[in-house]
């Protein structure tokens, strides 16, 4: 019994995953799912006096959060409020993926710095 020779059939399919984007680095970035990025505010009551509230306007290019922040995000008349409690993986995502549906016409990336209280200290 002779057993096939297998490496060229392997590397054909690392060829192929490779570019088809299923290997490494991909050629489109992979939005978070939103169970990583945080939550909503339901309660405004619960929002604490001074939390940030960023104004979303024409000139707004990106937001700058910290892991762990609350920010109330205003857009015309409408509004809404999300804490940062994002998964430790993630640094990058757009605003859209998390506000009400209809509320930005176009796509605001949030860059997030991880929260300085959970360092490794390294």
């Amino acid at each position: 019994m002779t057993i096939p020779h297998v490496y060229p059939y392997l590397s054909a399919v690392a060829a192929a995953a490779a570019l088809s984007g299923c290997a490494g680095g991909t050629a489109y970035p992979v939005s978070p799912r939103i169970d990583l990025l945080g939550m909503p505010v339901i309660d405004q009551a619960a929002v604490q006096p001074g939390e940030r509230v960023i104004a979303i306007t024409p000139a707004t290019r990106w937001v700058n959060v910290t892991s762990g922040d609350t920010v109330r995000f205003i857009a015309g008349d409408q509004a809404f409020t999300w804490n940062f409690q994002v998964s430790p993986n993630v640094a990058t995502f757009h605003l859209n993926q998390v506000a009400p549906p209809g509320l930005l016409a176009r796509r605001i990336p949030v860059y997030v710095t991880p929260n300085p209280l959970y360092g490794t200290g390294g």
